[in-house]
């Protein structure tokens, strides 16, 4: 159980009465470049992997099991890193996990043979994705209610930008020599630059202050509030305090417990089923055309099209995320992902293809940002990173199953099948964030927390 005593605090209060200004700003150049790398790292053993396959004679089964390290990876990243920054704070594990899948990464440009390669794929990935769980709850507890979707989308969508300017780089480097393929990995290692502009960060004082640290959180409040009235002049007086609970434990029982057993259910739910539906497009939609008898050059034409609408879609919920309540954005892009790809698996005129791939990607990667903003959003300050750790870490774990369940079904049912499955999975993500979904857009985290207990 967790141990709580009651004390007066106002962080949220003095939070969400803040402009945005360059102290937020700066938070967000930092960010979108963790992000950008992030997010490319995620991809570089997919633009490397052909070379590979010639220069050590690779078969599939053995690029499947170091792809399967990195998700593998993931999922102990995801539940250790969000554990650790509940621990130790959201600005400490952000500047440890990015200096971890970093140097990892640079370590694969090193790699030997594809033992050592799945090795230090599967340590990338445990930076990978502690570092994304971390910069979740980071956005969420530091931006002021008004304005944290909006914010998460926008580092979400210069993140999106790493993939193409990834693939881009390997396109460049790979067929320039033999051994040119580590360069890829260096690329992916640049991350590293964050690392330089986090003297504009601060920690979260609600971290602080829920850990009973009050003197710690008026300190960083303090430097936030003369930073932001340095530009943006006298600052408006803060609501009344408000009591807060003080915490000195954490057990991931407490996210079973009475009060939230109930959201980490549905979150379970919005995860399991979006990364399913997620990956069955998006990682086997140029293997399937090309078996379906579509040429090569043009899957690779298709598939280079379609990749333009991934941050497009973060854009578009940059625009919309705090407009309209984020439980209903995720049905709606939920919905569009079902109807899309469904509509892309029936389709075989190119002009078609890309239309409704592109439409596809659209909206998945505009459902991205939306539940990156979303699940944070239900768990206390407490137990914020845990919380959103062990739902991403389960969706990536379960997707080991991901690559079986489409091959099953394609050999067995054929191409429309897999189509078919992608569409029934995010059904079910939209039906459970519309049926269970809370509401979460304009309401203060601290008041989300009290309508669950």
């Amino acid at each position: 159980m967790i141990t709580k005593s009651s004390h007066s605090a106002n962080i949220a209060n003095r939070l969400d009465r803040l402009p945005i200004s360059k102290f937020h700003m700066g938070v967000v150049v930092a960010l979108c470049l963790a992000y950008f790398f992030e997010l490319g790292d995620l991809n570089t053993f997919a633009y490397v992997a052909p070379a590979l396959e010639k220069q050590w004679h690779l078969s599939v089964g053995i690029i499947g099991f170091i792809t399967s390290a990195s998700f593998l990876g993931m999922f102990l990243g995801a539940v250790i890193g969000g554990w650790f920054a509940d621990k130790t704070g959201r600005r400490r594990a952000l500047i440890l996990m990015v200096a971890f899948y970093s140097i990892f990464s640079l370590l694969n440009a090193i790699a030997w043979n594809p033992m050592s390669l799945g090795i230090f794929r599967f340590l990338t990935g445990v930076g990978l994705s502690s570092m994304t769980i971390v910069a979740n709850t980071y956005i969420s507890e530091l931006f002021p209610t008004k304005s944290r979707g909006r914010y998460q989308a926008l580092c979400m969508t210069f993140g999106l930008i790493g993939i193409p300017a990834t693939s881009w780089v390997a396109r460049l480097i790979v067929p320039a020599a033999p051994w040119a393929w580590r360069l890829v990995f260096v690329w992916g290692a640049l991350g590293i630059i964050f690392l330089l502009f986090t003297r504009a960060m601060e920690e979260s004082p609600r971290w602080f202050e829920i850990h009973g640290d009050t003197d710690a959180a008026n300190a960083v409040m303090s430097r936030i509030e003369s930073r932001v009235q340095q530009q943006m002049g006298t600052l408006p007086e803060a609501e009344t305090p408000t009591a807060s609970p003080t915490i000195k434990g954490v057990p991931y029982g407490e996210l079973f417990g009475k009060s939230y057993k109930g959201r980490t259910f549905l979150l379970l739910a919005i995860w399991i089923f979006q990364t399913l539906g997620f990956y069955g497009f998006v990682a086997w939609v140029p293997t399937l055309l090309a078996a379906h008898g579509i040429s090569l050059v043009s899957t690779l034409t298709y598939s280079s099209v379609i990749a333009v609408a991934a941050p497009l879609g973060a854009l578009v919920a940059f625009t919309t995320a705090d407009v309209i309540d984020r439980k209903w954005l995720l049905v709606a892009a939920s919905l569009a992902a079902c109807v899309f790809g469904f509509i892309y698996g029936l389709t075989f005129t190119p002009a078609l293809i890309m239309i409704f791939g592109f439409l596809m990607v659209l909206s998945i990667q505009f459902f991205a940002p939306i539940v990156y903003a979303y699940t944070p959003e239900l768990y206390p300050t407490e137990a914020r990173a845990s919380g959103v750790g062990f739902n991403y870490g389960i969706g990536r774990l379960v997707n080991i199953l991901g690559p079986l369940i489409v091959a099953a079904l394609y050999t067995s049912s054929g191409y429309g099948s897999v189509f078919i499955y992608v569409g029934a999975c995010w059904i079910i993500v939209a039906l459970v964030a519309g049926i269970f979904g809370p509401k979460t857009s304009q309401r203060r985290l601290e008041q989300l927390s009290q309508s669950a207990v």
